[in-house]
């Protein structure tokens, strides 16, 4: 195969071609750190391109071990099926998640929905937490702390101009991710002037576009702590003292800073990035108009409580209101009246309830997701889900308290045996849940390729024009439903008007 940087060799497996990391960037190491990414130079003879190469720089995180110190990690993935190469067809480009901090593009075997899908398939890495989502006052002003954005546009350039030498029609690209993977995605749509043209439809999955996100200046004031951890205070000579720390040194100081944060290391609002909050851009129509797919799982963040359980954190019925005034402040009387712990299995469960429905500082909750829908369905189709199957299988070690369907539940049926490990693997689904996920693969797929979610023998899903739009992927319940009520939206709206506008 031959690409604009040159040719490649991959592998033939059962039925499908694959082609891993490909340099699509130039290593963003010693003059290229803290910049934007640069094209990947021209090699000669054929590059082997048959294993993943290095995830980017990252900390172990949650429990996850893998880590990695190495900057040369700019490359993506292609999979296509092996019949009919000359056939053009639609692509799917797959954002990992991970909180900006982790993540790799190997733990997403695209495989599946290539051949269930009849689609080729792309995954990329992108500089993470302190190398990809840092502002400072002395990072060029038009992208400060936009850099692993930038990588992801760099690899959908790279898409468009070399896609079709794999089967692939690069007038049918849809954007698709999870969790930061989904942001990120937001965060494109939300750039019209950076990113039209560069694809066609959008997949959102645990994200809202309408997120509160901190501005430049506030991005500023996280890198200028990194930089004082490591000796580089003064401003004017900031950017050449940070490129001369080691990346183990940088991935230190930002642990330190991050503490038990999970959302220090975010994209920032106000440079030609991401030029306009969500709430702001999407009511003015100032975005990439595409179809959407859009929404998340019912639990999202039991999965978050649970963390904070395996790191010693007492969660328990005398701690619970306590817990919600932390988040809630001076509304904590109104949700303990609407969410007693009483009705729930566990004080955990409770919280973790609470949160998954609605909680301003923390753009995975499902009111969200339906307010970003709600905007968005005056300009767009838009295809709205809830995600909640309660025999999805386990996402961390069993916290002591019933989890449900809680956030990246959902990737095992999309990607089968997904484990945000690659020390493991994801076991089988259960039958209910493994039909649950033919269906989805073939909706997704179906929309990549024409703009409309089908699935054989499956629920029509109608586009997003209610509240009782909302396709419920639950075994037992699978069809469209009205996600408000079970989220409890109204009662958010009443104290949270300023974000949960429509």
């Amino acid at each position: 195969m031959v690409t604009g940087n040159g040719a490649v060799r991959g592998v033939i497996n059962n039925g499908l071609r694959e082609f891993k990391g490909i340099p699509y960037a130039k290593p963003p190491s010693g003059e290229l750190r803290f910049e934007l990414p640069q094209p990947a130079a021209a090699w000669t003879g054929t590059l082997d391109a048959s294993a993943y190469k290095s995830a980017c720089p990252q900390a172990k995180r949650y429990g996850i071990p893998e880590s990695s110190s190495n900057e040369d990690c700019l490359t993506l993935n292609v999979t296509a099926p092996a019949t009919e190469p000359e056939r053009k067809r639609a692509v799917i480009v797959w954002i990992h998640g991970g909180a900006f901090v982790g993540g790799s593009s190997a733990l997403y075997p695209l495989g599946h929905m290539a051949t269930m899908g009849d689609v080729v398939m792309v995954s990329m890495n992108y500089r993470l937490g302190v190398f990809g989502f840092t502002a400072h006052p002395a990072f060029g002003a038009d992208h400060n702390g936009g850099y692993g954005l930038e990588d992801q546009r760099l690899a959908l350039r790279w898409v468009k101009q070399n896609i079709a030498a794999f089967g692939g029609d690069p007038e049918n690209i849809t954007l698709a991710g999870e969790s930061a993977g989904a942001a990120s995605v937001c965060m494109h749509i939300l750039a019209p002037d950076e990113t039209s043209g560069l694809f066609h439809k959008a997949i959102v999955q645990s994200a809202g576009c309408v997120t509160p996100l901190p501005s430049v200046a506030d991005g500023n004031k996280i890198g200028e702590k990194v930089a004082a951890e490591v000796g580089c205070s003064d401003n004017a000579t900031a950017l050449a003292c940070l490129r001369g720390k080691t990346v183990d040194e940088l991935l230190d100081a930002g642990a330190r800073v991050a503490g038990a944060s999970i959302v220090t290391y975010m994209p920032v609002i106000g440079a030609k990035t991401v030029p306009l909050p969500g709430a702001q851009a999407l009511p003015a129509g100032q975005f990439v108009k595409v179809p959407m797919i859009n929404g998340g799982t019912r639990d999202e963040l039991r999965l978050y409580v649970a963390y904070a359980v395996q790191a010693g954190a007492t969660i328990n019925a005398d701690t619970y209101a306590a817990q919600l005034q932390a988040v809630y402040g001076e509304h904590t009387d109104k949700v303990l009246e609407q969410y007693p712990a009483s009705l729930y299995s566990s004080a955990p469960t409770a919280l973790g309830s609470v949160w998954s429905d609605f909680r301003a500082d923390v753009g995975i909750n499902n009111c969200i997701y339906l307010q970003t829908a709600k905007l968005l369905r005056k300009s767009v189709p838009v295809y709205a889900f809830v995600f909640g199957d309660p025999d999805a299988p386990p996402v961390t070690a069993d916290p002591g308290f019933e989890m449900g369907a809680v956030h990246s539940s959902e990737l095992p049926y999309q990607f089968p045996h997904f484990d945000n490990t690659t020390a493991l693997a994801g076991p089988d689904l259960k039958p209910a849940s493994q039909a649950l996920a033919d269906k989805m693969v073939a909706y997704w797929t179906s929309f990549a390729k024409t703009g409309t979610p089908v699935a054989a023998g499956a629920p029509v899903w109608d586009a997003f024009t209610a509240e009782s739009k909302v396709m419920n992927l639950t075994p037992g319940q699978f069809g469209l439903f009205n996600a408000a009520e079970q989220h409890h939206c109204a009662f958010w709206k009443a104290l949270y008007p300023a974000i949960l506008t429509e």
